[in-house]
This record gives structure tokens, C-alpha cells and sequence, in this order.
């Protein structure tokens, strides 16, 4: 799986970038959030990606934050939501945007997004409701350096075959300023229990 781009920023056409990395170029799909706060083309970029593989095609999504990633993660497992659906979720509304229109169990936020009607907002809602906020790193605020520790010790959990159910919760009690390896082994101890 390709997890991570760092290249020269060739090409820039919404929602696509084109990134060369030593040689070979990578067209990449980005939200809207993304798209606006990438450099220039001619500049280096670091881009968070996942790949999504089909019988007739092989698609590369890019996101500038964990964050991103994992909401995208998280959109995709619902039924009835691809990587374009969820790219699209992704470019109307922030992270946070969303997870707040989840908890208000705001649906009107979600149809104003092209693509989302009635019931698919209502899915989205009923799908997030409880799993949006349990599974992201820390929201705005707490130091980067705990959010990015917490998605990747997520990530590795699921990984290892833990639900987001099971592990979202380890995550969320682990206290900040742990290195990656005690983060991961403090959520397997509390796994274990």
C-alpha cells in the first residue's frame, strides 16, 4: 500500500495533482481542503495517501493531515460511499465540520454537499453517529505531536485486526507524550484487559 508522497508538485488541476517522485509521477486526488493549502507547482509536497485498488483501475487519494485520511477511511466503509462520494464530503466540509453536523445529527449540512441527498445524509448520520469523533486523532488544539502519535497507533491496531470499535477507545486513553512504540504497547495492555 502507498501510504505517503513526497515529490515536486508538477501539476495542479481540481481535484487532481500530479506529484513526480524521483522520476515517476503520481496523479493523486485531493479534497478541496487539501487542494487550497498545497504550494505551488515546481515545490516539494508531502501528501498522506490511500490507495484504492478495483478490477478496472488502481486510485491514488491524497490528504495533507491524518485527519483527513481518516475521516476518508471512515466514509468509505459505509455502504453505499465511494472514494469519489467521500472525496466530495471531504471538500464541502472540514474534519471538524463534520463531525459537528454528526453530533448535531445535522442533515441539512450534509445535503448543501454535491452528491448527498436526503438518504444518504440520513446513512452518513446513523453510520458516524458515535465513530466519528471516538476514531479521529485529537480535534484542533491538542499538540500535533499526540494527534499524529494517536492516528498511527489507530492505524496499527487495525492493522493487528482490532475494529475501530475496540481500538478508538485504547487510543483515547492514552496520555499524550508517549513515543510511538509506548503508545502501541499501552494500548495493547489496555486491549488485553
Amino acid at each position: 500500500m502507498i501510504g505517503r508522497l513526497t515529490g515536486t508538485l508538477l501539476e495542479k488541476h481540481p481535484p487532481q495533482v500530479l506529484i513526480d517522485v524521483q522520476g515517476v509521477g503520481y496523479e493523486v486526488d485531493v479534497p478541496m481542503s487539501t487542494f487550497c493549502n498545497l504550494p505551488g507547482t515546481g515545490q516539494q509536497v508531502s501528501l498522506l495517501t490511500h490507495l484504492v485498488v478495483r478490477e478496472d483501475a488502481q486510485q491514488l487519494y491524497g490528504f495533507l493531515t491524518a485527519r483527513e485520511r481518516d475521516a476518508f477511511r471512515l466514509l468509505i466503509r459505509i455502504s453505499g460511499v465511494g472514494p469519489k462520494l467521500a472525496l466530495a464530503v471531504l471538500s464541502g466540509l472540514s474534519v471538524d465540520e463534520l463531525a459537528q453536523a454528526v453530533a448535531r445529527q445535522d442533515g441539512s449540512r450534509l445535503t448543501r454537499i454535491p452528491g448527498v441527498g436526503k438518504k444518504t445524509a440520513e446513512r452518513l448520520l446513523l453510520e458516524l453517529k458515535g465513530r466519528l469523533a471516538d476514531a479521529l486523532p485529537a480535534a484542533p488544539g491538542a499538540a500535533p505531536a499526540s494527534s499524529r502519535v494517536q492516528a498511527e497507533v489507530l492505524e496499527a491496531l487495525l492493522a493487528l485486526g482490532y475494529t475501530e470499535r475496540e481500538a478508538a477507545p485504547a487510543v483515547g486513553q492514552l496520555p499524550p507524550g508517549l513515543s510511538l512504540e509506548e503508545a502501541i504497547r499501552q494500548a495493547l495492555r489496555l486491549l488485553a484487559r
